[in-house]
């Protein structure tokens, strides 16, 4: 393995790996713009409805939520949307009893950009247009720790991607610099940093790699057991 590997080979990579486990790349997709264009594309699909553009916007203010447990229920739950005509429409984000359909679309390279807030994420999973797994990146030798920091100030900072776009429907962070891969879930900003200890909690380490090299040990790669991580509809922790 080439030590020096610089950080977009890595994305290119996983990217790569992404396409194989059947998930549609997205170059397309690089701003909030798109995101959203996107996502709309892929609810009126789901749902088989024809928004209107008052009607989208609407619906983004009401599902973009700040509170972290709200964005989750809203994935798994039946909602209620009132139309321009006054009409009710009921809706889901994911078909949680057939998951085939559902897409899957991983982008790299995002950026969101907000009033008071610019950001750019290495890799982001996408359900129905949703993101809901981000994936940062650091070169080989550097500890994931920076990735996990790097999330942390994202978080704090004021009017953030998390709080004011798609991005608050992200489920799981996960951080990797290949041969430590390292994830955890989102949580409501107090209960979301470092405690005394400098220690990010909780916290669960990937028994196997996200790059797969079947030819590395487990004292090449620090790990201890060699577990494929299956990673099409779900993350798993080690229990």
């Amino acid at each position: 393995m080439n030590v020096t590997m610089p950080e977009s080979r890595l994305e290119e990579d996983l990217v790569t790996k992404l396409r194989e486990l059947k998930y549609e790349y997205r170059p397309d997709i690089r701003d909030r713009a798109t995101l959203e264009a996107n996502f709309r594309e892929k609810f009126e699909a789901l749902n088989r409805v024809t928004l209107t553009d008052g009607e989208f916007r609407r619906l983004l203010e009401e599902i973009v939520t700040p509170d972290v447990y709200q964005a989750a229920r809203s994935l798994r739950n039946r909602e209620t949307f009132t139309r321009d005509d006054s009409t009710p429409l009921n809706y889901t984000l994911v078909n949680i009893k057939d998951w085939c359909k559902n897409t899957f679309e991983v982008v790299n390279q995002l950026r969101i950009n907000t009033d008071y807030s610019h950001h750019r994420y290495d890799v982001v999973l996408l359900i129905n247009g949703i993101p809901v797994v981000q994936v940062e990146l650091k070169s080989l030798g550097i500890s994931p720790r920076r990735a996990m920091e790097q999330i942390v100030d994202y978080k704090n900072d004021p009017d953030n991607g998390y709080t004011k776009t798609l991005l608050c429907f992200v489920q799981i962070f996960i951080v990797s610099n290949r041969a430590d891969t390292r994830y955890f879930a989102n949580n409501n900003a107090r209960h979301f940093a470092f405690d005394a200890e400098e220690r990010f909690l909780p916290i669960y380490e990937f028994a196997g790699l996200v790059f797969e090299n079947p030819n590395m040990t487990a004292s090449q790669t620090g790990c201890t057991r060699h577990l494929r991580c299956k990673t099409t509809c779900c993350v798993e922790t080690e229990q």
